[in-house]
């Protein structure tokens, strides 16, 4: 799977790992930065992987928290993020949400903790039934 990874400073160290681990199970890992721990500003990185995600890779985002780079994706068109802290919410982003970005907050959830939440947004499909649908197409016209 062709996955565009990015992090700010406060989830360099967290990016550095999943593009480890994930990369060894055999995913194309599009690093999109920040390559050092110097400070950055994340809505930059998360406009990077958000280009990526157009042409339809699986974005990533890590930040201290995983709040800004959520807001900061959720912000751009066609971006469905979702900042999940465990496997369920992970499993009902993807299910429910058709969520192609997963936020993750480095200094909320440890690397294991991230790498099983990782996983199971990446192996867990989108449902396509009517209510689900119905509910996505209102979030993308804004409720109106």
């Amino acid at each position: 799977m062709k996955i565009s990874l990015g992090a700010d400073h406060g989830g360099f160290q967290l990016k550095e790992f999943l593009k480890r681990r994930l990369s060894e199970e055999g995913h194309d890992i599009l690093d999109r930065g920040t390559f050092d721990p110097s400070p950055v500003d994340y809505p930059d990185i998360a406009f990077r992987v958000a280009q990526d995600v157009f042409q339809g890779s699986t974005g990533i985002l890590v930040c201290g928290t995983g709040i800004g780079m959520c807001n900061a994706a959720s912000r751009m068109e066609g971006m469905i993020a979702a900042l999940c802290t465990n496997e369920y919410m992970a499993r009902m982003a993807r299910l429910h949400n058709d969520a192609n970005v997963l936020c993750l907050g480095a200094r909320v959830i440890g690397d294991e903790l991230a790498l099983s939440v990782t996983r199971v947004f990446l192996e867990t499909p989108s449902l396509n039934d009517e209510k689900y649908v119905r509910r996505r197409e209102k979030v993308a016209r804004g409720c109106q």
